[in-house]
């Protein structure tokens, strides 16, 4: 385990399955953590008071709204550094690959707007914070759905990819100041999953050849080996069971 007391992490889509147990594991390395959700900030309010440690907060803040991501860089300043952004914000839809008409422009640019315009948004806004102190990580949560083509919509797994492509870009261009990675689940158990069919599911956990799903944890464990490997930038680290070997 990595020490983080005295440090401060902001996650985005932190009230989330995925963004809940990042903020869990990140509180428990000993960071102060920023949970940030675009909605349902009671919630969000309940994981900080739940959170081990001290120093959470709890914030609304919309990725893909200039003036709020502006706001909430104005919040975290008032920490007096930053070290860690995880950018765990998305939505999607499902929609079938070979529906064209289905897949409308407002989908489309929403999903652009939040999965990738959203995290190069908070990168913006936070890396002069980022880059301070003994430089910052950013770890961009991406999908095994940038690699097989495979996910919710054709446009989900375009906006995925193009975060890793950001991931690359990013990190060679911030280095060595600050360090980026993409984590990258394939099916994560949680709410979601949950809403699929169980013979979508079991599909894809037989076409696995690890022949189980990723957990929240799993991908929790991820960002903190993110966090871990220091000589580690422009890297895609997959959470996926093995899934992309089984297509």
């Amino acid at each position: 385990m990595i020490d983080l007391a005295g440090r401060v992490a902001v996650v985005t889509g932190g009230g989330g399955g995925i963004g809940s147990a990042i903020c869990r594991r990140l509180a428990t390395l000993g960071a102060s953590v920023v949970v940030v959700v675009a909605e349902r900030l009671e919630r969000a309010e309940g994981l900080v008071v739940s959170l081990p440690g001290d120093g959470h907060l709890a914030v609304r803040a919309r990725v893909d709204e200039s003036a709020e991501v502006a706001e909430l860089a104005s919040v975290v300043a008032a920490y007096g550094r930053l070290d860690v952004l995880v950018n765990a914000a998305g939505v999607t839809r499902p929609v079938a690959h070979a529906d064209l008409a289905a897949l409308d422009d407002e989908l489309i640019d929403r999903i652009f707007r939040v999965n990738w315009r959203g995290s190069f948004a908070t990168i913006r806004a936070f890396q002069t914070m980022l880059a301070g102190g003994d430089g910052g990580v950013v770890v961009n949560i991406s999908s095994v759905a940038a690699v097989t083509g495979l996910g919710s919509n054709v446009a989900y797994c375009a906006s995925k990819a193009a975060i890793d492509s950001m991931t690359r870009s990013l990190a060679r261009a911030l280095a060595p100041a600050i360090r980026i990675v993409s984590v990258s689940p394939g099916w994560v158990e949680g709410e979601y999953a949950a809403s699929m069919p169980r013979e979508i599911l079991d599909r894809q956990t037989a076409a696995t050849p690890l022949g189980r799903l990723a957990t929240p944890g799993d991908v929790a464990d991820a960002v903190e080996a993110a966090l871990m490997l220091r000589v580690t930038t422009g890297s895609i680290i997959p959470v996926d069971g093995g899934r992309p070997l089984g297509i």
